[in-house]
């Protein structure tokens, strides 16, 4: 891989041209899948893993590898799992140019016997999500990818709530790992673009000086998860998550038909996204399936609050905004 480099020693990248270091990473069935359970249709799954080719997509996040001794199967859609045989049903030996990955998330599954050698499966790219805390354990399952033949990156979440000096150490620690990129994620929707550029200038200093790959998630809390995407993108993050439609929990991600009509990779087109999109996705939401800015995603973003409160706060059809701040203070 590339290295995004330092910053110090970068002009600014010229989004006007084409970037040919940049790889989109299409994440609508894993964060999308928190929305509606991972209660996705078999067409919806096709559909999607022929449109995503069709788009020129680099890598299609299919979900988690969670821990069925944590999460019961009967409660859940199969791509809370990901099982090598549902994944096989989809995509065959994925006989295409875009990769496949998966979320192996820190302390909610079983990565040392459920994530088999790649040799054994269809799966490209393990991704390691963890919050600051959790980096010994990232740590290892990193290794353990990584010595099972997988490209491996690192979603170190919710870094809106860590101090300067946790996240320092962290980077430098994950600097050091075996991870082939890490990434920023505005697990909350709080950042605004002009604080993303300074963010994503750290990690591409420490995690990009150490020849690594920078990545960015975010979160459209404050409708700015397109804004702070571009903003990372300029200045040096790499791997640029993305949704269709948006679909994600609470307000969801940054849209994957703006973001692919944005890039200029000549290989990139969001026409079969959105044709994909007129299909399926207000299919989904006529059937009452909901995501996307409102107000109380809005509030959370705004006062860097975990946005479930938020979620609670809609199913109950409650429309006391003022209220919900006030109670949203209280916690902050």
């Amino acid at each position: 891989m590339q290295s995004a480099g330092n910053t110090d020693n970068m002009s600014e990248r010229n989004l006007m041209t084409y970037c040919p270091e940049i790889r989109t990473v299409d994440a609508t069935l894993r964060d999308g899948g928190l929305v509606n359970n991972f209660g996705f249709t078999e067409e919806f799954v096709k559909d999607l893993y022929e449109a995503n080719i069709a788009a020129g997509v680099d890598y299609m996040e299919f979900g988690y590898r969670a821990s069925k001794k944590m999460f019961d199967p009967k409660d859940f859609g199969k791509w809370k799992f990901c099982d090598e045989a549902d994944l096989r049903a989809v995509v065959g030996e994925n006989d295409s140019p875009m990769k496949i990955a998966v979320m192996a998330d820190a302390g909610r599954c079983d990565y040392k016997t459920d994530i088999l050698p790649r040799e054994d499966s269809v799966v490209d790219m393990v991704r390691v999500a963890c919050y600051i805390h959790q980096i010994p354990l990232a740590l290892d399952m990193i290794d353990d990818a990584k010595a099972k033949g997988y490209e491996v990156t690192c979603n170190l979440m919710a870094v809106s709530k860590v101090n300067t000096e946790d996240l320092d150490q962290g980077l430098k620690i994950l600097a050091e790992s075996k991870a082939d990129a890490v990434y920023v994620v505005d697990s909350f929707g709080n950042y605004y673009p002009e604080q993303m550029r300074k963010l994503v200038a750290k990690y591409v200093d420490v995690i990009g000086g150490a020849g690594k790959q920078v990545g960015f998630h975010g979160h459209n809390n404050q409708q700015l998860a397109f804004a702070n995407t571009i903003e990372a993108c300029r200045v040096g993050a790499n791997y640029l998550d993305m949704t269709v439609n948006g679909m994600g929990r609470g307000a969801g991600n940054c849209f994957a038909e703006q973001l692919l009509s944005f890039l200029k990779n000549p290989k990139y087109t969001a026409i079969p996204i959105i044709n994909f999109v007129a299909k399926h996705m207000l299919k989904l939401k006529a059937e009452g399936v909901v995501w996307g800015y409102d107000i109380p995603y809005m509030l959370t973003g705004v006062l860097n609050c975990h946005p479930s409160t938020a979620i609670k706060f809609i199913k109950d059809k409650r429309t006391d905004y003022a209220k919900l701040y006030a109670e949203l203070m209280e916690m902050s």
